[in-house]
């Protein structure tokens, strides 16, 4: 590209100096022409108005002073020829003596009327620039004319003068030339060395390839600079950030976007696989700063969709907690039904039988009262499950009588994330908490609204963490694995606003989380 730029400038600069040239030669001929025209009718006029002239051409040139006259006047003014003649164009002089007496080759007759001829004509010295005026008797305007005065000058003496003119107009082209075409090539050397050396052919196919595999990945890319500004995005990236038309070349933190989100992509520290919840999606951030020959240019950051995976994980995390409490009922129902036999081979099976009636009475009683008041399967099962788990913790988890939740009231998955993530996390509260470790979870109709509520009496939420328990990343407890905290109540935050509900939380002594939302056009009645 930097080649066919400095070829077409130079083609552009010679084009330019060849038609400055050629212009200047035919101003500098044109003024030649006019300063011959304007020398000849001056001394033609100068001669014409000498009285000596006029008295020898009044006595036809008797005393024979019209030539020599003549022949000093054109010597002194450089001009080519003088030719002083009768009215009838028969001349008195001319640097031809030959021609003395003979007439006068050209046009004479406006002269002959008083008038001035100037014009280009071929005669016998050959093409002149000529000047033909009257000789009057007097000066006044109405005087007769008496002889005339042609005055001439060789257009090859004019071609000669412009000669040595266009020597020095083509010298000053090839100056020009030669500044432009160096000036060409340092503009030229600028643009290979921004360019990285790269010609048209590859830059044109650097972009199309890499944007075309910017715009196919399937993971979200962001490039940001130093600045903190939006200087590349690709369609995946829109996608699941939600950006709007013009995002690049906006600062970051006018993106609305969440404050985590903003700080992780503005840090220059490198991020890995850090969980953030949108108001619609959960995203894994990795980030990684953008380098070019030692140089940082800003921060890379990748956005991977997580947010099928988080409810599928939330799920598993819940039927694998199913799975621990069930395998740890059957160790005690093994161990139970040992010390039935063990009753019953000692002689008490009166003992055996109450042991036994006991347990299945207390298992039965809480399984009756989830399947009666919880309509919903899903939310049946995850509670149940709950329930088992909570027993094995060691953790009194309590439904409140009365409870209702009609089926198909709201999504199922959408439930067990809700419900799920908040029991959870009740759990973790009162676990290792000294004092009563208890949970109570109640579910009401309000209306058109369904009204849950999640109880512990854990420690609270500490001061000022009230307004912030549902950011991602915020948690009282522990940090786990890398960004994987905090995670629970930013996922049932971001549920519970897609389905156009409410959430709180009250805290201390222990936490109340309260959930309102609004019933779907198929819950029961």
């Amino acid at each position: 590209m930097a080649g066919q730029t400095f070829a077409l400038q130079v083609l552009v600069a010679l084009l330019v100096v060849g038609i400055g040239t050629g212009a200047a030669f035919a101003q500098a001929r044109r003024a030649g022409t006019q300063e011959a025209t304007a020398r000849a009718l001056a001394v033609a006029r100068t001669v014409a108005s000498s009285p000596d002239v006029v008295a020898a051409v009044e006595d036809h040139d008797r005393a024979g002073v019209l030539q020599p006259f003549a022949e000093n006047v054109r010597r002194r003014t450089e001009t080519d020829f003088v030719v002083i003649m009768s009215p009838n164009g028969i001349r008195y002089s001319h640097p031809d003596t030959s021609l003395i007496g003979k007439k006068f080759v050209g046009h004479i007759e406006d002269a002959q009327a008083g008038g001035t001829v100037v014009e280009d004509y071929t005669g016998s010295l050959g093409a002149s620039r000529r000047a033909v005026v009257a000789v009057r008797a007097s000066d006044a305007p109405d005087a007769p004319v008496v002889g005339l005065v042609a005055v001439g000058i060789r257009n090859a003496v004019v071609s000669q003068r412009l000669e040595g003119q266009l020597v020095a107009l083509l010298a000053a082209g090839v100056a020009a030339a030669v500044l432009t075409g160096l000036a060409t090539a340092l503009v030229a050397r600028r643009v290979r060395r921004q360019t990285h050396g790269l010609g048209e052919r590859q830059l044109r196919e650097m972009v199309e390839y890499y944007d075309a595999v910017l715009h196919a990945v399937t993971e979200g890319l962001l490039l940001i600079d130093r600045d903190g500004r939006l200087r590349l995005v690709n369609d995946e990236a829109v996608r699941l950030l939600g950006l709007g038309d013009g995002a690049v070349g906006r600062r970051v933190d006018e993106l609305d976007l969440s404050e985590p989100l903003v700080a992780a992509l503005t840090d220059e520290t490198p991020r890995g696989d850090e969980l953030h919840v949108t108001a619609a999606r959960v995203l894994v951030l990795n980030t990684a700063p953008a380098r070019w020959e030692g140089r940082v240019l800003g921060q890379v950051a990748t956005l991977r969709d997580r947010t099928d995976l988080e409810h599928l994980t939330g799920e598993l995390d819940s039927a694998r907690g199913l799975t621990e409490a069930l395998r740890s009922q059957a160790h005690e129902s093994a161990n139970r039904l040992h010390t039935i036999v063990s009753l019953i081979e000692l002689g008490h099976p009166e003992r055996a039988l109450a042991f036994a009636t006991e347990e299945l009475e207390l298992s039965q009683l809480l399984t009756d009262r989830v399947v009666a008041a919880i309509e919903e399967p899903a939310l049946s099962a995850l509670l149940l499950g709950k329930a088992a788990e909570a027993g094995e913790r060691g953790i009194d988890l309590r439904i409140d009588e009365g409870a209702v939740w009609p089926v198909d009231a709201l999504p199922a998955r959408d439930v067990v994330t809700i419900v799920g993530n908040l029991i959870d996390n009740a759990f973790d509260a009162v676990t290792g908490h000294p004092g009563e470790r208890q949970v109570r979870v109640d579910t009401r109709r309000d209306g058109s609204d369904l009204v849950l509520t999640v109880a512990d009496t854990g420690p609270g939420l500490p001061p000022g963490a009230v307004a912030r328990a549902f950011e991602r990343g915020v948690s009282t407890k522990d940090q786990g694995g890398e960004g994987r905290r905090g995670i629970g109540l930013a996922l049932v935050a971001q549920v519970v606003g897609r389905l156009g509900g409410s959430l709180s939380v009250d805290g201390g002594p222990g936490a109340v989380f309260t959930v309102r939302l609004p019933l779907t056009g198929g819950a029961g009645a």
